[in-house]
């Protein structure tokens, strides 16, 4: 218990410098940009976390919580890691196409990275869990609560996006010319799959409490 304890606790260190790294880092180490060795420190963190959950056995913590849960919060806290990346970098976006500029494209790679690492991760996991458990319908209720949630949060963010474009003067939208418009959809996406972790964890806990 101790060791998988210690190992959590280890992988949430890595998890921490890697947001540092991506988000308030300097903008190079020896030459070398740091984003790139963040995206990778998340990555594994991310992977580490659902691997070590996937060799739990039935008793401690994986007696208490339900794998979906457990899987849930992991990607809750990734889906919200990368998100803080995306808006605390935002402002490289306020500028000529992205072909046509180096830190929106480093920015944007690093991003369209961490979303592809994760979906295969993720599947890649799930697909190696020691002890598969069948879906009961609380699991699938709660999957499609969360479902529900994250459309709705999508369709908010984009009428409220589609509104505040629409109806704004063209004078008053120099902050947004193309790349950042791009930035805005990317941003709703990685939101509403955040919310829909978020709404999945919440009600996973609630039913245990």
């Amino acid at each position: 218990m101790l060791l998988r304890r210690g190992l959590f606790v280890g992988l949430s260190g890595i998890a921490l410098v890697a947001l540092w790294l991506l988000i308030a880092g300097p903008s190079k180490v020896v030459g070398v940009d740091p984003g790139n060795t963040g995206t990778l420190l998340l990555v594994a963190a991310a992977w580490g976390s659902l691997f070590a959950l996937s060799r739990v056995s039935t008793g401690g913590l994986a007696r208490e919580m339900a794998p979906g849960e457990l899987k849930a919060w992991i990607g809750l806290g990734f889906t919200v890691s990368v998100l803080a990346y995306a808006i605390g970098q935002a402002h490289v976006f306020d500028g000529p196409a992205i072909p046509h500029n180096p830190d929106a494209n480093r920015v944007g790679r690093n991003i369209a990275l961490l979303v592809a690492a994760w979906a295969i991760v993720s599947q890649v996991v799930k697909g190696r869990w020691r002890q598969p458990v069948q879906r009961d319908e609380r699991d699938l209720e709660i999957a499609a609560n969360a479902g529900q949630w994250a459309r709705l949060g999508l369709s908010a963010y984009a009428i409220g996006v589609a509104v505040l474009l629409g109806f704004s003067p063209a004078e008053k939208l120099s902050w947004a010319p193309p790349p950042m418009i791009a930035h805005l959809l990317v941003l709703g996406l990685i939101g509403s799959c955040a919310l829909e972790y978020g709404a999945t964890a919440v009600s996973y806990w609630r039913d245990r409490h």
